[in-house]
């Protein structure tokens, strides 16, 4: 019998009813569950909530500060020096008004070009930070350190930015004299005329409370920066003169309102810059990515995996030999990966549009990760159906292999998904075990100079897409050997 004809057999045999409801079953549950999810989320703003800024690669990013500024032609430059760099934290009900002094590590104040005031546009920026020194960062992603250390009244920072054509260049000194290049970018398409001039911003105050088992969920407490500058010169500065604004919403917040309101005052040559907010990429905990359209995938591995681990016991129990065992094992895969493509394929794009139309920032994905995510999903599916097939046969008895299989692969997802175990915990299940392979549904970036929670229950997996993959792969691998060492050898018409 040729390999095609053993194939076409063992799937007419694999193809019962009951089995094909429950590969049904499982598609339906991720979809269902994914487009519940999506149509469940909703943005919480009384009226409408303001636009998200995008960037000009489309990516949804944080553009809010406030913002002191006058106009630069294409050749000129800006120089400061900051004196004093402080900060408050505000504590939320049922601390009321307990506010406190400090700054949270990426607080800014510093200098910035900009194209305009729109959020979103192409900037370059020289900034104090409020636990990460000096640092050059440009067109939101992009991040370089200068020099570490706080900005006191005995050591303060002299800040330039330099600008020629669309080329800006960030330097730093310790007396005004002794110039020190931080770094230097190319902002392509810049304007003749561009804005320059001083901000201050500060993100939230990012707080860990414990849950569960261990886990972790975020609350957000308000900040401000207050940045204190003198000796600003602008050289190259189109007519006018100086403007204060806040780039996004600003001074909306009681606290803002009641307490200290975020602005610029100048005062014999000083100028104090207050702002809060964020200049940078987006983390997943504030635009939706693709894991939030697929919670869904546990029910059907649970599904798929007891499928898989039963029909492995058959097998075992009729003594087959390799060749049969090798076919059943194909069959078994490839139905869990049409499962998968197909509830992937719709549920993930649906479910992006459904977030996107409730007005949730949603994360842009380039086409091939998409695709990769909606392939990889399903080769984790199939991947995953074949090791609990090989548990079977190795096992030969269907509790135990139910058992084994959800245990090494549906319960570790599970538990990683949700804030119930400590992180630490929850990063070495998805490193040691065969879920590390659901990785490969990992979109969101991890990006230092972002403050968020960078955990597994918060789309964040420890290993890259294709390390996950090559762990679970490695599982099925060796369960495979063993399984057919149980097994008897080759026909001898394998074609």
């Amino acid at each position: 019998m040729s390999t095609t004809e053993l194939l076409r057999r063992e799937w007419t045999a694999f193809r019962r009813p009951s089995r094909l409801i429950a590969l049904a079953a499982a598609a339906l549950a991720v979809i269902a569950l994914g487009l519940l999810s999506a149509a469940g989320n909703r943005s919480s703003c009384a009226g409408a909530c303001p636009a998200v800024p995008v960037a000009d690669d489309g990516s949804v990013v944080s553009d809010r500060f406030w913002f002191m500024h006058r106009d630069l032609g294409r050749e000129g430059s800006i120089t400061v020096r900051l004196t004093s760099m402080t900060g408050t934290i505000t504590y939320p009900p049922p601390h009321h008004d307990r506010i406190v002094p400090g700054l949270v590590p990426w607080a800014k104040a510093g200098i910035i070009v900009k194209d305009g005031l729109r959020q979103g546009s192409r900037y370059a920026a020289l900034t104090m930070t409020g636990g990460n020194g000096v640092r050059f960062q440009y067109d939101y992603t992009h991040d370089v350190a200068g020099s570490p250390g706080p900005v006191t009244e005995q050591s303060p920072r002299w800040l330039r930015l330099t600008r020629s054509g669309d080329t800006i260049t960030g330097a730093e000194s310790a007396d005004g004299t002794r110039w020190h290049t931080v770094a230097t970018a190319t902002l392509d398409g810049l304007p003749d005329v561009v804005q320059v001039g001083l901000f201050a911003t500060s993100p939230g105050d990012l707080t860990l409370r414990p849950v569960g088992l261990g886990g972790a969920v975020e609350e957000v407490r308000f900040t401000q920066a207050v940045g204190v500058f003198d000796n600003v010169t602008v050289e190259g500065g189109a007519a006018g003169g100086w403007h204060s604004d806040p780039v996004g919403q600003m001074n909306q917040t009681d606290w803002e309102k009641y307490h200290n309101a975020s602005g610029a005052i100048e005062r014999d040559g000083v100028i104090t810059v207050s702002g809060t907010g964020d200049i940078g990429p987006l983390s997943e905990d504030g635009a939706r990515g693709v894991g939030t359209t697929l919670p869904g995938l546990v029910v059907a591995l649970t599904v798929l995996l007891v499928v898989a681990a039963r029909y492995g016991t058959r097998t075992a129990h009729e003594g087959p030999t390799r060749r049969v065992v090798f076919a059943r094992a194909a069959v078994v895969a490839g139905a869990a990966f049409v499962t998968g493509l197909v509830a992937a394929g719709v549920v993930v794009p649906a479910g992006m549009a459904i977030l996107d139309h409730n007005g949730i920032p949603v994360q842009p994905v380039p086409a091939p990760t998409l695709a990769r995510v909606i392939v990889g999903v399903a080769v984790v599916l199939a991947l995953c159906a074949a090791l609990a097939y090989g548990l079977g046969v190795w096992l030969r008895r269907g509790g135990a292999a139910m058992a084994v299989g959800l245990s090494l692969v549906a319960l570790p997802y599970a538990v990683t998904t949700v804030p119930l175990l400590p992180d630490g915990v929850a990063e070495w299940l998805l490193r040691l075990t065969p879920a590390a392979g659901f990785a490969v549904r990992q979109t969101a970036v991890e990006y230092p100079q972002v403050t968020a929670h960078h955990a597994p229950s918060a789309g964040y997996f420890p290993l890259p897409w294709w390390g996950g993959l090559a762990v679970l792969c490695a599982y099925t691998v060796v369960v495979a050997w063993v399984a057919l060492g149980r097994t008897r050898g080759a026909d001898t018409d394998w074609r």
